[in-house]
């Protein structure tokens, strides 16, 4: 028979776990519990056992969430548990505060039944991580007690927003430092482009281990200061693999390769991180061969050193360098097959890296929202474009903005406008580079009110255009004739946007005005820009103008300083020479002609381009070396170019009858 001071003792056991069970199921949960076997009696020291084993046991799964990063998780498990502890609360603060939801840990900081020094050190990390340094201000002077993490974790969260004399007056406060507040300190310092002020606290710390004197190395290093950086190196009494790692690509980013390959030999020690950060910084110098040679030299290569030779060579335009490579490769992860894919595109494989990319989907690699993005820039065929978009689906990625961005720029290319605003409409999350793809598309298609229409909801969307976003929008203007608003446009780059005018927008505001007749204001605008900014587009904007309206004058001095330009293309001769041919100055056609012959400069035939049966068909002027040459121009002569002259014919005796015609 139990004892009433036993049942007292089981009876406050039990109302513990009232709280977070039904009662029927604290009564079987009592069955569990270790007793006495002589008397049958639970014990209170066996019952509290049972729940701290309990409770630690869903805070390890708990903590095993945060690790994976699984918040949904964490908080469902969070919700599920019978009995949660100050190291609970903790956790899941932890979790939240290191995945950003900052909002999330703040409600459950304020549910919190009892507070400790450590969590409430972390919450104030987190508010200075988000910029709400006034809050993590308020919290520090709420807490009855600090440690040298709330006093560091203030002091780095003023450094992080700029206040760096509070951060300096609260460093002087501290009753303790310890070796990482005084290299947050200086760190905090040298953040803020202080790096005198950054080394006088350095000098002052009573002791510095490893990590401080890398952090002040890596300071002079990533502010370009290389002869103080290895100095203060040198002086170092201990470096580790870091410090050497550290160095060494400031030397390779210093464009200063034989320093950095001196020092790489010197070194007793070098791990992967060591070879791989030669290879790629030799490669970024220009040294391909001698990245090669780090490279062969590596008696084990991970993934890392592979890809990045491979990115070496690629971005060199060593394509098949790097093919070699990327064949020989043990592993390939979506990093290797991603390289060669889009090195292939920018140096103009694009049937290579289609390839590539067939081979990848018969791989055990899975491709990503990447793959499909450097892909989709190697297809010419619309059928290929529309592939890869259904592949996007099927494998979810439509809502990828840098892949939809891609998608509305081919779709846009290849003519399929209203597929183009398809993909943008379905976008939920849209960055500036998916409202400038829309603007471009309309606008290369002569489509300004559309254009114009879409640049209306990115504003209203608050999101801030670029130099590019007004390139395109200066361009609608001119295609529709809106030079007003063209102009108020341009002006609000610089005054409304920050946004400063460039050669291109020059010439869109050149081409806008000349195109419709504001010849003097063009010519005005072109005397007053930047002389920096005024290149071959400009000029060629006002020629342009000067041609269409008759504006011998001014086109011929124009011209003449475009010809000067060093760069100029055969488009500014065949146009100055057109211009004078157009008034009958003959010899000023011959004149232009012998500068070309003399300077080498050809014209360039135009071309058109036509999809037959999912096959590209490429047309010069003048063609004659198409397969189907005979038959087409057989086609013009007989079916094409008489029904064109009818249809003219048509058209001049509709207008002589008062008909307005389209």
């Amino acid at each position: 028979m139990v004892k009433k001071k036993h049942i007292f003792v089981l009876g406050r056991s039990l109302v513990l776990w009232r709280k977070s069970q039904p009662f029927h199921r604290l009564i079987s949960s009592c069955q569990s519990f270790p007793s006495n076997q002589s008397t049958g009696r639970i014990h209170l020291s066996d019952a509290s056992s049972v729940l701290l084993f309990d409770v630690r046991r869903w805070n390890s799964r708990l903590s095993s969430l945060g690790r994976s990063r699984d918040v949904v998780s964490a908080r469902q498990l969070f919700d599920r548990m019978p009995h949660r502890d100050v190291v609970t609360y903790s956790s899941m603060i932890s979790i939240y505060l290191k995945e950003g939801e900052v909002f999330e840990a703040e409600r459950l900081f304020q549910e919190m039944p009892e507070r400790t020094v450590v969590v409430e050190s972390a919450m104030i990390d987190g508010y200075a991580k988000v910029g709400r340094i006034d809050d993590a201000r308020v919290l520090f002077d709420q807490m009855p007690v600090r440690n040298v993490y709330s006093w560091t974790s203030l002091v780095s969260g003023y450094c992080r927003v700029g206040r760096v004399d509070d951060a300096r007056k609260l460093f002087e406060q501290m009753p303790d430092k310890n070796v990482v507040s005084w290299t947050t300190m200086f760190l905090g310092y040298a953040r803020n482009g202080l790096i005198s002020d950054a080394r006088c606290v350095f000098d002052q710390m009573p002791e510095k281990n490893v990590v401080s004197w890398t952090a002040m190395v890596k300071v002079y290093v990533d502010n370009g200061r290389l002869a103080e950086a290895r100095e203060l190196f040198d002086e170092m009494p201990y470096r580790n693999i870091y410090s050497w790692n550290v160095m060494i690509l400031g030397y390779l980013d210093g464009n200063r390769a034989s320093e950095a390959i001196e020092l790489f030999w010197l070194m007793p020690q070098k791990n992967m991180v060591s070879w791989t950060t030669m290879v790629t910084g030799l490669a970024r110098n220009g040294l391909i061969e001698r990245a090669r040679g780090f490279f062969d030299q590596m008696l084990e290569k991970d993934a890392a050193a592979w890809n990045a030779m491979i990115t070496a060579y690629v971005d060199n335009g060593f394509v098949a360098e790097a093919r070699e490579v990327f064949d020989r490769m043990p592993d390939k992860n979506v990093v290797s097959w991603n390289a060669m894919i889009d090195g292939c595109v920018k140096n103009e494989f694009q049937e290579e890296a289609l390839e590539l990319f067939r081979l990848m989907l018969v791989s055990p690699v899975k491709r990503n929202e990447t793959t499909l993005t450097s892909v989709l820039v190697a297809c010419e065929r619309i059928a290929e474009i529309m592939q890869i978009h259904a592949l996007a689906l099927r494998l979810g990625f439509e809502s990828d903005t840098s892949l939809t961005n891609a998608l509305v720029s081919m779709y846009s290319r290849s003519g399929y406008l209203a597929s183009a605003y398809l993909v943008f409409k379905e976008l939920v999350i849209k960055d500036v580079v998916s409202w400038t793809s829309m603007i471009l598309a309309y606008s290369n298609h002569g489509c300004g009110e559309y254009a114009l229409q879409v640049f209306a909801q990115m504003l209203r969307q608050g999101e801030k255009p670029d130099g590019i976003t007004f390139v395109g929008v200066l361009s609608a203007c001119s295609h529709i004739g809106l030079v007003g608003k063209g102009r108020r446009i341009f002006n609000s780059m610089s005054l409304a946007y920050k946004v400063e005018p460039k050669a291109e927008h020059y010439s869109c505001l050149v081409d806008l005005l000349g195109r419709f007749g504001y010849i003097e204001e063009a010519k005005s605008v072109v005397s007053t820009m930047p002389p920096s900014e005024c290149d071959e587009a400009v000029l060629g904007a006002l020629l342009g103008a000067c041609r269409v309206h008759n504006k011998i004058e001014i086109a011929s001095g124009i011209g003449e300083q475009l010809i000067q330009l060093e760069q100029s293309g055969s488009g500014s001769y065949v146009l100055l020479a057109n211009v004078y041919a157009s008034c009958g100055l003959w010899t000023d056609v011959g004149r232009v002609r012998k500068l070309m012959k003399e300077k080498n400069v050809k014209k360039v035939p135009g071309y058109s381009v036509i999809e037959v049966n999912m096959r590209s068909h490429l047309f010069y002027a003048g063609d004659q070396f198409h397969p189907q040459a005979k038959e087409l121009y057989e086609m013009l002569q007989l079916v094409l170019l008489p029904q064109m002259k009818d249809m003219h014919a048509h058209s001049l005796l509709t207008e002589s009858n008062g008909t307005k015609t389209h």
